[in-house]
């Protein structure tokens, strides 16, 4: 059931891999080698579905006139201002990064949303997506790990 848990959490659009590795290894006591590779099979499970299909739910939401459509459309507005400088600059790789940051607003959802605002093909923006969790899943695991050791090392005294 915690590996269960633990895959959804990673599908979620907020927590992510943030949410669902350090969850995994505290809470649910999961070792890394096995909450790492559940989190990043569940965080692409949201990949697979929107680089695909973001273009037909774009073109529907935009249709009539509605909240999600409005917000979708100012959602992609700001990436392309913000992050149209990195795209011409760096290419593709520049998904990867975007993706490999765990921070707040990046991440497996909001790199799907890119790879549709920068018209990325979809198989080389699931592959550039996927290639950007895995390098945020080590780095999630590792700032977990660390805590966990420097917990260690500070109640040991």
């Amino acid at each position: 059931m915690n590996l269960l848990l633990t895959f959804v959490a990673a599908m979620t659009p907020v927590g992510e891999l943030r949410l669902a590795i350090p969850l995994a290894v505290y809470t649910y006591d999961i070792a890394w080698y096995v909450a790492l590779p559940i989190a990043v099979a569940g965080n692409m499970v949201p990949v697979l579905v929107l680089v695909p299909g973001l273009d037909r739910l774009s073109k529907f939401l935009l249709s009539f006139p509605n909240p999600l459509g409005r917000l979708l459309t100012w959602r992609a507005e700001r990436l392309r201002r913000t992050q149209s400088h990195s795209f011409q600059k760096y290419g593709a790789i520049a998904l990867v990064i975007f993706v490999a940051i765990p921070l707040p607003l990046t991440g497996a959802w909001s790199g799907a949303l890119l790879a549709w605002v920068f018209r990325i093909p979809v198989r080389q923006g699931i592959l550039l997506v996927g290639l950007g969790v895995v390098i945020a899943g080590v780095i999630v695991t590792a700032v977990t790990l660390s805590g966990t050791w420097l917990a260690e090392l500070l109640l040991a005294e």
